[in-house]
């Protein structure tokens, strides 16, 4: 009897160490706040749990709710970060020049449910340094042209569309302004270099070459005068001119036909302007290239290089980047899937302004000369003089080659 109750009880204390042995594996999500942290834990109960719970490994989603970048770095460099975090390509190649994300190529070599030729190229790209994959983009946004189709029919204009060209654009804005005999214009131009990029990219220009920045390149002056030129011939409007902050601000107040914007602005719109009747289509391509430019604005998920849980936030990772995962929050208009499979999803298909949008806020992602939005380790920094050269040019306060050459000696003083 007793050698049988002994029997019994370590029995029972192997299936509790066994059990909990099971439950030990925990990755730590680091991730933003706000709206973030709820649809993260959904996923994490939707997807996560029932693909892991019998492998062992739970899940946390740990939000940062004020100044992500400083106070993840922070934490990686006192050794607190999480197992898994959000990781921005405009700062991302910080980090992983400082060794603190883990390459993901032996993880990604081994996976049977997640590999390279699964993620959209351009966006994969984003985080590939030296060869080395360091993240795989949870989601993504690109520019589209958003236009308020009113005003188009009201001048019996065909509405912008991906076959035209700067010169097609030019000509459809300058028809909206004369219907209305100026009392509208054409294209909200932010004087940043976060909108106006995707145009000298169009254009062929390369933002580093040898390292350096060359902004009197013949390409990206080309689209520096075509840009700015709109606002001096009457076809354009810098938003803070009409009391707006940003492209989609001025797009509600009917006062513009067209704005660069990405899917951000849907839930806006919808918001702000309910019976706004808008379209999108693709960036307008360059008359000599035959080529649209855009720019990728990513996010990733990245482990943490002293995770002592690698293997196991690797599997979140291929949980939280599953076809099924990406396929509820493409339905509920939450963000643009990374995987290039959905680009066939019977939601871009859907009649309705929303989801005709994200489809091509989509497929900008691979359409022409397309780049992320990284500025090697300067930053916003390097995009500072640019931004400056636009405004004071669209302002009348210099002329384009006055206003180049300023901006050209502060980044080569920055590059140095």
């Amino acid at each position: 009897m007793k050698r049988n109750l002994s029997i019994l009880l370590i029995v029972s204390m192997l299936l509790v160490f066994s059990a909990v042995s099971m439950a030990e594996t925990e990755v730590r999500i680091v991730g933003w706040g706000g709206t973030d942290q709820s649809i993260v834990e959904e996923l994490i109960n939707k997807f996560v749990v029932p693909e892991l719970a019998d492998k062992g490994i739970t899940a946390v989603y740990e939000p940062i709710v004020d100044d992500f970048q400083k106070n993840l770095i922070n934490s990686l460099s006192a050794g607190t970060a999480g197992d898994l975090f959000y990781m921005d390509i405009f700062w991302a190649e910080y980090i992983i020049k400082a060794g603190q994300v883990e390459p993901l190529d032996n993880y990604l070599a081994k996976s049977e449910v997640l590999n390279k030729d699964d993620i959209i190229p351009s966006l994969l790209d984003a985080f590939t340094f030296e060869g080395k994959v360091y993240g795989i983009p949870k989601d993504f946004n690109s520019l589209a042209l958003v236009y308020n189709k009113d005003l188009f029919d009201i001048a019996y204009i065909q509405y912008p569309n991906e076959n035209d060209t700067w010169d097609d654009l030019e000509n459809k804005l300058a028809k909206v302004v004369e219907a209305f005999d100026g009392e509208v214009t054409g294209l909200a131009l932010a004087p940043e270099f976060a909108r106006f990029g995707a145009f000298a990219y169009a254009a062929g220009w390369e933002p580093f070459v040898d390292g350096k920045t060359n902004l009197m390149d013949p390409a990206f002056k080309e689209a520096f005068n075509w840009y700015t030129g709109l606002k001096e011939k009457g076809l354009g409007v810098m938003p803070a001119d009409i009391g707006q902050g940003w492209g989609g601000g001025a797009l509600t107040t009917e006062k513009v036909a067209a704005a660069l914007e990405g899917a951000w602005i849907l839930g806006f719109l919808r918001d702000n302007a309910p019976n706004l009747k808008y379209g999108a289509t693709l960036l307008p391509k360059n008359p000599g290239t035959g080529q649209p430019g855009n720019f990728i604005y990513t996010v990733a998920w990245g482990i943490n290089a002293n995770s002592k849980n690698k293997d196991a936030a690797f599997k979140v990772m291929e949980a939280l980047t599953s076809p099924a995962a990406q396929q509820w929050i493409l339905e509920r208009g939450l963000a643009i899937p990374s995987r290039k499979a959905l680009a066939d999803n019977p939601y871009f298909e859907k009649d309705t302004p929303e989801a005709q949008a994200n489809k091509i806020v989509f497929l900008g992602a691979s359409a022409g000369n397309v780049k992320p939005f990284k500025f090697k380790e300067y930053g916003g920094k390097w995009m500072d003089p640019i931004n400056v050269a636009l405004s004071e040019v669209m302002s009348g306060q210099k002329t384009v080659d006055e206003a180049l050459e300023i901006a050209q000696e502060q980044l080569d003083e920055l590059m140095k």
